[in-house]
């Protein structure tokens, strides 16, 4: 099993499992294997990320919520929460997707229906920041 290195200064301790030919990889938040993808891959360094380095509970993190946006019904890859409030909204892509001004709008979009004060675009390479205030995106580096 080849996995890239992702953009994280810190190492996580990530249990996995093989199944025949595939590979799963356990979720801290959902308390199972999940089967690994190299979106999941991304996702799981952010949710090690905020429980290990920024030391939020498994309870302030929420991963695959349901939303519907324009009738459609969407799931987001992490929401970090704050006294059940919405505060980073993390919308993961695998390594080797481009981040551009459309995939940024896409978690925007998101961001119209949850209403974090923060997104994170990531590709697990790359990080693309942003805090929403007064109906506008600031961009600044993490």
């Amino acid at each position: 099993m080849e996995l890239p290195k992702l953009n994280f200064q810190e190492t996580f301790d990530f249990k996995f499992r093989k199944d025949k030919d595939k590979f799963f990889i356990y979720d801290l938040i959902r308390k199972t294997y999940l089967l690994l993808t190299p979106e999941e891959w991304v996702r799981q360094h952010w949710i090690h990320y905020y429980l290990t380095v920024k030391s939020y509970s498994t309870s302030a993190l929420i991963t695959e919520k349901k939303i519907v946006l324009n009738g459609l019904t969407k799931r987001i890859d992490l929401l970090v929460t704050e006294k059940a409030q919405p505060k980073i909204l993390i919308e993961c892509k695998a390594p080797q997707i481009k981040l551009t001004e459309k995939t940024f709008e896409q978690t925007a979009r998101y961001n119209s229906i949850i209403g974090a004060s923060e997104i994170v675009l990531t590709n697990g390479l790359q990080h693309i920041n942003a805090k929403f205030k007064e109906g506008n995106y600031t961009f600044y580096k993490s």
